[in-house]
């Protein structure tokens, strides 16, 4: 996949099979679009191209929010998209000067004048331009203008529940992995350096790899304890993560970390991805280090069961 931060390097290509969307999640929902898209390059010799935005529309439109958190950082959205055999990545910075465009000038200054698109695809609850005002009727009418075909993706169903980004963001809040994961359709991560902590889960026979996240604006899963897969430089290793505030030595701020199942490399500085399977139980505190350790030894043949 081809990746271009200035839309000005885009050449064309033949018969551009286009789809625009922010994308949080890259979820099942956006994987479907980018499947119809790659069948219909297929069938008039075309390519695929998805535009999306940097930073996300959100932080700009409403820069004072303190609550924006997004599935993906932005590298791992376009690891993904690039997994869905997509031709070109287009990334448009988004400014409040850009927000102010109407549906109708980004259609014709972007899609038709710089991509000349052949095809447009959107999903069933499109919106775009400025205040969102831009809709699937719309769009048939710039069509009919400037010359390019329109599809609209109908939702992803999974248990008669539409997909979509918000349910994800629910679904984590709760600690609800397993539901984020079948959304997703793939496996809720957290990747970061490796930094020091207080170093007693050594003491008790469960070293844990505390991370510093890659990005402050990651949605962070529920606080609880999860079973986990862990990869180091391409290696993936069984591990047993906790989120949250270590109750039980009184730490106070949010920690990220994981016990790495039959491993024992000093790894400060090296950066890790934690792939979360499913929260096995709620953070708790204990009486002592001694029955943190009971528990985590219970916690941990649990997590082996579930990762067999």
């Amino acid at each position: 996949m081809k990746i271009y931060h200035n839309i000005d390097l885009f050449q064309p290509v033949p018969n551009p099979i286009v789809t625009v969307g922010t994308f949080d999640g890259v979820h099942l929902g956006h994987q479907q679009i980018f499947a119809r898209m790659r069948e219909e390059a297929q069938h008039i010799g075309g390519e695929t191209v998805v535009v999306t935005f940097f930073p996300h529309p959100r932080l700009v439109i409403h820069p004072d929010s303190k609550n924006l958190k997004f599935i993906n950082t932005q590298e791992r959205k376009y690891e993904i998209i690039a997994r869905n055999q997509i031709d070109h990545l287009i990334i448009l910075p988004f400014t409040r000067e850009f927000s102010n465009l109407s549906s109708g000038d980004f259609v014709k200054r972007y899609l038709v004048d710089k991509i000349r698109m052949r095809k447009l695809i959107v999903g069933y609850d499109h919106h775009f331009g400025k205040d969102r005002l831009g809709g699937f009727n719309e769009l048939k009418g710039l069509g009919k203008i400037y010359g390019f075909e329109l599809q609209e993706v109908p939702a992803m169903m999974i248990d008669g529940v539409p997909v979509s980004s918000t349910k994800i963001r629910n679904a984590l809040n709760e600690g609800n992995i397993k539901l984020a994961n079948s959304l997703l359709g793939y496996d809720y991560s957290i990747s970061g350096k490796v930094v020091y902590g207080n170093r007693i889960g050594r003491t008790i026979g469960f070293p844990t790899a505390n991370i510093e996240q890659d990005d402050v604006y990651k949605l962070i899963s529920a606080v609880g304890v999860y079973a986990c897969k862990v990869d180091y430089h391409g290696r993936i290793y069984k591990g047993m993560g906790n989120i949250g505030y270590r109750p039980t030595i009184d730490v106070g701020d949010l920690t990220i970390e994981v016990n790495i199942f039959d491993f024992d490399d000093e790894i400060y500085g090296e950066r890790i991805i934690i792939y979360f399977i499913e929260r096995i139980r709620d953070e708790k505190k204990f009486e002592n280090l001694s029955a943190l350790r009971d528990q985590l030894t219970i916690d941990r043949a649990k997590v082996l069961e579930l990762l067999r």
